[in-house]
């Protein structure tokens, strides 16, 4: 397919290449090109590599089942293919270890997923892509969304069950055309998963993501923005509960490689009982020669118990001075005592206040998720987690 150490951009300083940031690193599809991690990278220190279960390191053997199903309206195009299709791996190079091992590991028997939106079709009705373990052990997946010109859809893919999974989920976004992706971290309590999304926005496009992530012992989700045209418009937003031991890491980055672009990132989280651990990090880069370029990322999280721990690190790395606007932004810490006072002044129990809080901070968020019937399940369990907490 491709050649090992691709996809990195240079430029020349004293006759020698040297990558434009620390955020482009050598990509291959090849997992031998990458050495296995040993959490002191700094790609790594914040996951536990021992909670991975050696999806990490590979093995000759993925003995795990995951099953797929797709459902949806009839002009969407739902194909099952094999690696040898060109449309894999066409708009991304992975970037880690797990990532081309995934790449490498998923087989004929559990083959790739293509959906695609042909050109001038908006779709009225949402596609599911519902990824279950049925068998708990190692398993790896491929999925790709193309929303052909002029096209405007909005698909959700669902993780459920129990299983040890990485997968690539590559989003090509072509000229004028519009994808809303929501992705649903709905694990079993005993399920790792380590994903990456690659999306391409090309000209005058449009990119909503929405990942929301509940369930799972661990989750590590990568998404990741590549502009292939001016005018691309791509906002990333994100939902975590955190709960007792489990360990939930997003890793976002926004790469403004060409001119008059835009991105949103927000991402917002809550930790409740002990050892929940939630990571966010988030890249912008806006690249040399560009102008125009309109970024903005924030992080917030409540943390609701002690023994938590948060990990949030906005980067922004700007190399032309022709910029719209750009800025991040990181906060974490309890509920607001004034907010409290105000609805128990009003006559509302301290219990009741603390739960009317908590569930004004997630619904910000989750209204804004276009499919009614995902985003009454979202705040249902959150609800539950809520309860749990309580």
């Amino acid at each position: 397919m491709a050649s090992p150490n691709l996809g990195i951009r240079e430029h020349s300083h004293g006759g020698e290449d040297v990558p434009i940031s620390r955020l482009d690193v050598h990509g291959s599809f090849e997992s031998a090109s990458f050495p296995v991690p040993n959490g002191r990278e700094e790609e790594w220190r914040f996951t536990p590599l021992r909670r991975l279960r050696g999806l990490h390191q590979g093995r000759e053997i993925a003995d795990g089942v995951v099953t797929v199903e797709v459902s949806g309206p009839d002009e969407a195009v739902v194909e099952r293919v094999g690696r040898d299709d060109s449309r894999l791996g066409a708009s991304f190079l992975p970037n880690d270890r797990v990532s081309a091992l995934a790449w490498e590991s998923f087989t004929d028997f559990n083959p790739a997923t293509v959906v695609t939106v042909p050109k001038d079709t908006e779709l009225a009705e949402t596609v599911f892509v519902k990824i279950t373990g049925t068998e708990y052990g190692d398993a790896y997946g491929h999925t790709v969304v193309r929303a052909e010109p002029h096209s405007a859809a909005t698909v959700v893919l669902e993780y459920a069950g129990s299983a040890v999974y990485a997968d690539n989920v590559e989003f090509v976004v072509e000229d004028g055309a519009s994808l809303t992706v929501i992705s649903l971290q709905d694990w079993n309590d005993d399920a790792v998963q380590v994903s990456h999304h690659y999306a391409t926005v090309n000209r005058d496009a449009r990119f909503r993501s929405f990942v929301i992530t509940l369930g799972g012992d661990l989750v590590r989700l990568s998404p990741s923005v590549r502009y292939k045209g001016t005018g691309g418009d791509a906002e990333l937003h994100g939902l975590y509960f955190t709960g007792k031991a489990q360990h939930h890491e997003h890793r976002s980055l926004i790469d403004h490689n060409e001119s008059n672009t835009r991105s949103r990132v927000e991402y917002k989280g809550a930790l409740s009982g002990e050892d929940a651990h939630a990571v966010w990090i988030g890249d912008v880069i806006i690249g040399e020669g560009t102008t125009g370029t309109d970024s903005y990322e924030h992080n917030r999280n409540l943390v609701l118990t002690d023994g938590t721990r948060v990990d949030s690190v906005p980067n922004l790395e700007i190399f032309t001075g022709e910029v719209e606007g750009a800025g991040h932004a990181s906060a974490s810490g309890r509920l607001d005592d004034i907010h409290l006072f105000y609805l128990q002044s009003r006559g509302v129990p301290a219990d009741e206040a603390r739960r009317l809080v908590i569930r004004g901070y997630f619904q910000e968020l989750i209204g804004r998720i276009e499919v009614p019937e995902l985003r009454d399940r979202i705040m249902d369990e959150v609800e539950e987690k809520l309860a749990r907490h309580e």
